[in-house]
C-alpha cells in the first residue's frame, strides 16, 4: 500500500462533561474513567486513519498532569502520529476546561498503538501519515525513539515471561 494520508485526515476531538458518577471521593475523575475516553478516541482516530477496523494494542504512556472536577468539561484531541505496515501511534491530549471561568488546563496526555484489522481479526496494511504543521512534525520526527522505547519494554516483558 502506498497511499500517505495528512495528519490531519485522522483529527478527531470529542468534549465531555465530567458528572458525580464519574468521580471518585475527591470529586475528581477517576483516572480509570480518563483511559477509557482516551482508548475510545484513539480507536476513532485510528478507525479514521485506516478507513476499517481497530484494535487497542497498547497504552505506550499514560501521563496525569493535573484533575478534573465534577462540572468540568474535558477536552479530548488525538491525531495519528505514526504509522507501521498496520500499526498506528495515536497521540490523545486531554485538556479540561472550568466551565464557571474558562480557564483551561493539560490533563493527561497519552501515546496509544493500534492496529488495524480485516474482516477475520488479522493485521491489515494501512496508508502512511505525513506532517503538516510545526506540531505535527514534532510528533512525527519523535515518533521513532518511542518506537524504540516499544520495543525494548515488549522484549523485555518477553524475557520476564520466557
Amino acid at each position: 500500500m502506498n497511499a500517505v494520508l495528512p495528519m490531519s485526515f485522522s483529527r478527531t476531538i470529542q468534549t465531555r462533561l465530567v458528572l458525580p458518577p464519574d468521580t471518585n471521593h475527591h470529586n475528581s475523575i477517576f483516572g480509570g474513567k480518563v483511559l477509557a475516553y482516551i482508548d475510545e478516541i484513539a480507536a476513532i482516530t485510528a478507525m479514521k486513519h485506516a478507513q476499517g477496523e481497530v484494535v487497542t494494542a497498547s497504552f505506550d504512556s499514560v501521563d496525569f498532569v493535573s484533575a478534573a472536577y465534577a462540572g468540568d468539561m474535558i477536552e479530548l484531541e488525538a491525531i495519528v502520529t505514526g504509522t507501521g505496515r498496520t500499526s498506528m501511534e495515536v497521540y490523545v491530549r486531554v485538556v479540561t476546561r472550568n466551565i464557571k471561568n474558562g480557564s483551561k488546563k493539560l490533563t493527561t496526555e497519552s501515546f496509544v498503538t493500534m492496529v488495524a484489522i480485516d474482516e477475520q481479526g488479522k493485521p491489515r496494511e494501512i496508508p502512511a501519515v505525513e506532517p503538516n504543521t510545526e506540531f505535527e512534525k514534532h510528533l512525527f520526527d519523535t515518533g521513532p525513539i518511542r518506537q524504540e522505547h516499544r520495543k525494548a519494554k515488549r522484549a523485555l516483558s518477553k524475557n520476564r515471561r520466557g
